[in-house]
């Protein structure tokens, strides 16, 4: 139970971190290169995907894979959400942020499966 809670923990920590990596390098491209600001969300949503794939794929270990990247691709967008909502001074919860939460728990779970047949297969 504790392994289970720590690689939870883990993989949606080093989502988080990934997260805000690839948002600050995408702040100075926007910055340095006038993107158009619609951009902004779309590539947003990709980053946090490909976030709680790298997290999941470097922590989640055993089985119940699908349960495990479930509950961490939750708790990633959620810790994400209030980590970004902190810096901005806003947190505007909409029919977005449901399908933001959708979307993680999904990738989640995609990738939970997928890391814990590439641990055993290792």
């Amino acid at each position: 139970m504790r392994k289970n809670i720590f690689q939870i923990a883990m993989s949606a920590a080093a989502a988080v971190v990934i997260s805000l990596v690839f948002v600050l390098i995408f702040t100075l491209i926007i910055q340095l290169f006038s993107l158009p600001l619609g951009a902004v969300k779309p590539v947003n949503q990709v980053f946090k995907i490909v976030a709680i794939a790298a997290g999941g794929l470097i922590f989640i270990r055993g089985e119940k894979g699908l349960i495990k990247g479930l509950i961490y691709g939750i708790t990633a967008v959620l810790a994400t959400y209030l980590l970004f909502g902190l810096i901005s001074c806003s947190f505007d919860i909409s029919w977005f942020f449901a399908i933001e939460i959708l979307i993680g728990a999904v990738a989640g779970a995609i990738t939970g499966v997928i890391a814990v047949n590439i641990k055993n297969k290792a």
